[in-house]
């Protein structure tokens, strides 16, 4: 991802259009009409080989005889034509193109090719972006700019929209103009061969005229890249996705229970949750969404008070509400008390308030300001049906007159035709989102709910809990790679438990037997009752083919399981290579519950953890929940909570609640297994037993990707998100007596953290932060504690104690094309004029030298002598900008 060269090329001084014409029809044409009557203040060169003139404008044979260079090409010429246009653009110094033109991949293998040579031209332009091909092109209203083909230029707002699809684009334009709705940006990505939906979004995310983003998404080709970015956008401003292609089949098909239960759509679902993304499932969902999130207001709490002339849509509003798990406004007695002093006798005296059918406009109003001040009361939606005593259009009035003194949202809903138009269009104008029925606005406001709903979950403080190996990571890393290269052919049950040994999760331990008689000898040692389970590298699914035999009590049933089992298989399988069982320790618990805990590859999204109600009917409850690897205490709680199945797990109807914190462990050591393990293609424990003492797995199955083995993939390549990065920990030494520890920061940190600031003075705090505060708040621990490892890379120095203590912390933060960090550095005042902060500096540089970075630079006050002291003592070349100092320092690679 990287937002370089987009400024340009979105907001040009000088734009060129390819392939300019003067035919009506043509998308040359469209396009310069477009540019050239729109209001555009900048320059707009027609190219055309054929004219010398175009719509009225000087028109140039080609891009090299412009009289200046250009920031943006607009490409609009046959497909087989646009990479000599690029190559031709480069040489003319232009910024960027954004290729219109239709024929690359999207049409076959001849399209593909035009795509693979268009790549090699933009292989050697470092400074030169391409958006498209393929694509309607872009608008950005404020600058009156449309270089698009669209028919109209969209208004200016605060919503920005991005879509792969042309065909969308000018649909939502069209709804948009009509609905009174702007935006900030209006953008066509199509193919996406160079700039890409993360480039994008972190370009969206520093505009200060975007509050919002809606993005249509067919399709993700750079995973790792789109969560990063989706995820800071969505730290601070609502991100909305429409994903279209939900039913899609995954390119492999599943040989696990985890491989049928997590399909393409639930993996996405999962993404965008852990991104903080709301995901509308219906086009008339994110018309809807767009139309509240242009009207910017704080994000909603979930108590929606719902205000109506008519009981019925009333009550459909309500069951609206409730279906979503929405939450209705419980009313203060003293809003009761001003309603009752307001509204007719028979008025309903409860949330939804119905105002009855007569209802004036002065009615209204006042019921409607008396609600919105409730503390109770998150929101309020006000529901009109036109009856014959109705006013309204005056009604409409009184509800802008009242939204528009409000901080909190007011959503209506005007039902009816020609006569609620006038009053639609006024409310809509005015920036009241406006709705055709109640369900459309409580779909739309409890879409936002959810966004405030998920950020705060997924911002919760996880509760450490250790997790001790007995190896240390390289030495898993060897172990877990030799036993996947050693069983390729055939990785057994006994192979899949071997890996969650090493990862120390329990495991009923099974060994194999390839004869009856070493079945037997074997349950002898093992001990009885025992279980028998087919061992065969074709047959997943063991029950399907009576492969399974449970509480076998002595080596006699041993003997006849064996060979009924293996007469059975082979007769139900003849195609299979039977190798003979596994024979394991019966586990038997009357108050255990049988999960499932599995991994596979998405082809999109990488690894992917699924836990769910497990056994023989795993598939058939279909209880499960996904999520992106690395997980901590609170993403897998969250999950576990998800599930339909929870409240046995948590203990019900007299049944002990399974040991949940054993069950955490279990699921965070799993998932450390599928981070440091690329080889494994999908991964299955079902069923893995948790009983109120203890969890444990009592089978499981793996597949391996062989490609990954042959070559092992780059370091966590696999994963949609950048794991702690362990490799950064290192030991260090104060005053040559003093041990602590440099680290990464992580969630678990907060408290520390918290700590770490109240032991600073404010003269420290000012120094850091350049403003002073009371106290710190989970908020602010938010933005420091909770970090995406690919963009920053903060650093505490941590005393281990007891009790642990945090006595200095650094951040290194890279800007989105990785080029250049910002770095700030806090000590404690106990641990200050000792040496720490020229230590967390130096680490610093060497991070920044290891992630390529080519500048570091930080910003401290004039008067800080220390860290001037220390900035200078570093090579920093500092320069003074007012009452503060910037310090500025170029990085050697490493």
């Amino acid at each position: 991802m990287t937002v370089r060269l987009l400024k340009q090329i979105l907001q040009p001084q000088r734009i060129a259009v390819v392939g300019a014409s003067n035919q009506p029809g043509k998308v040359g044409h469209t396009v310069f009409r477009n540019l050239i009557t729109g209001g555009f203040e900048g320059v707009v060169y027609p190219i055309n080989s054929q004219r010398d003139a175009v719509q009225g404008v000087q028109a140039y044979r080609e891009l090299s005889k412009l009289p200046h260079p250009v920031e943006t090409v607009i490409i609009c010429t046959p497909a087989e034509t646009v990479a000599g246009v690029v190559a031709d653009a480069i040489a003319a110094g232009a910024k960027g193109a954004v290729v219109l033109s239709a024929g690359f991949r999207e049409v076959g293998a001849a399209g593909a090719l035009r795509d693979e040579e268009l790549r090699q031209v933009l292989a050697g332009a470092e400074e030169f972006r391409l958006i498209g091909p393929n694509c309607l092109g872009f608008m950005v209203p404020r600058l009156r700019l449309n270089a698009s083909f669209a028919a109209d230029l969209a208004a200016p707002g605060q919503v920005a929209f991005v879509s792969q699809s042309g065909a969308l684009c000018t649909s939502v334009l069209d709804w948009a103009l009509r609905e009174g709705i702007g935006f900030s940006h209006f953008l066509s990505i199509g193919n996406m061969l160079d700039v890409g939906f993360a480039d994008l979004i972190d370009y969206l995310a520093a505009d200060p005229q975007t509050q919002s983003l809606i993005v249509y998404i067919e399709s993700i080709e750079s995973p790792r890249e789109f969560m990063s970015a989706a995820r800071a956008f969505a730290r601070t401003k609502p991100l909305v996705a429409f994903k279209a292609g939900r039913f899609a089949e995954s390119a492999q098909a599943a040989a696990s229970h985890t491989g049928a239960l997590a399909g393409v759509d639930a993996v996405y679902a999962a993404a965008f949750e852990r991104a903080g993304i709301v995901r509308v499932e219906q086009i008339d969902d994110l018309l809807d969404c767009a139309r509240l999130l242009a009207r910017p207001r704080p994000l909603p709490g979930p108590r929606l008070a719902i205000l109506t002339n008519a009981g019925g849509p009333g009550v459909i509003a309500t069951d609206a509400l409730l279906e979503r798990s929405g939450e209705l406004a419980r009313l203060d007695p003293a809003t009761i008390a001003a309603l009752e002093a307001q509204l007719p006798e028979h008025w309903s005296r409860r949330n939804p308030i119905d105002l009855l059918g007569d209802a004036p406009p002065q009615r209204l109003a006042q019921a409607l300001a008396s609600v919105l001040a409730d503390a109770q009361v998150d929101g309020a939606l006000v529901i009109l049906t036109p009856q014959a005593m109705t006013a309204v259009t005056a009604t409409a009035q009184a509800v802008i007159d009242v939204a528009q003194r409000q901080h909190k949202p007011v959503l209506a809903a005007w039902m009816g035709g020609a006569r609620t138009a006038e009053g639609s269009r006024l409310l809509a104008a005015a920036g009241v989102p406006t709705y055709e029925t109640p369900e459309q606005a409580i779909r739309a406001f409890q879409y936002l709910v959810s966004y405030g709903r998920n950020l705060r979950v997924l911002h919760e403080t996880p509760r450490e809990i250790a997790l001790p190996f007995r190896l240390a990571q390289p030495q898993r890393d060897q172990q877990a790679a030799e036993i996947c290269a050693a069983n390729l052919d055939a990785f057994s049950a006994a192979d899949a438990k071997a890996l969650l040994s090493l990862y120390e999760i329990p495991v009923a331990a099974a060994q194999e037997a390839t004869s009856r008689a070493e079945a037997q000898a074997l349950a002898r040692q093992v001990g009885f009752p025992v279980a028998l389970k087919l061992w065969s590298p074709q047959i997943q699914h063991k029950t399907d083919v009576g492969g399974v035999a449970l509480d076998l009590a002595d080596v006699e049933a041993v003997g006849q399981a064996y060979d009924r089992m293996i007469d059975r298989a082979r007769s139900m399988r003849p195609d299979a290579e039977i190798r003979g069982v596994t024979v394991e320790p019966m586990v038997v618990s009357a108050t255990g519950v049988e999960l499932i805990l599995g991994a596979k590859q998405d082809p999109v999204f990488g690894s992917v953890v699924l836990v769910g109600m497990g056994g023989v009917t795993a598939e058939l409850l279909r209880d499960v929940a996904l999520g992106l690897p690395p997980l901590n205490e609170r993403l897998a709680r969250r999950m576990l909570q998800s599930l339909r199945g929870w409240p046995l797990l948590n203990g019900y109807r007299g049944r002990p609640p399974v040991a949940v914190d054993k069950l955490l462990e279990t699921l965070l050591r799993f998932s450390a297994l599928v981070a440091e393990c690329p080889q494994l293609r999908e991964f299955d424990i079902n069923p893995l037993l948790a009983t109120p003492d203890a969890v444990i797995a009592l089978d499981a199955r793996a597949t391996i990707d062989r490609a990954a083995v042959a070559h092992p993939p780059k370091r966590f390549a696999h994963l949609a998100i950048r794991p702690y990065p362990d490799e950064w920990t290192r030991p260090a030494v104060i005053d040559h007596t003093q041990q602590v520890v440099l680290r990464p920061i992580k969630p678990e940190d907060e408290p520390l953290w918290h700590d770490l600031l109240a032991r600073c003075s404010e003269r420290s705090i000012h120094y850091r932060f350049r403003y002073l505060f009371r106290k710190t708040t989970h908020e602010m621990a938010v933005r420091f504690c909770y970090v995406d490892y690919d963009r920053e890379l903060p650093i505490v120095v941590e005393i281990a104690g007891p009790p642990r203590e945090l006595i200095g912390v650094a951040r290194l933060v890279a800007d989105p094309d990785h080029e250049c960090a910002e770095f700030a550095v806090l000590v404690a005042d106990a641990w200050q004029q000792r040496g720490l902060g020229g230590m967390l500096l130096d680490y610093a540089l060497e991070i920044a030298s290891r992630w390529g970075l080519k500048r570091v630079y930080g910003e401290t006050s004039a008067d800080n002598r220390a860290m001037l002291h220390t900035f200078r003592s570093r090579g920093f070349e500092l320069q003074p900008e007012g009452d503060s100092v910037l310090a500025t320092r170029m990085i050697e690679p490493a």
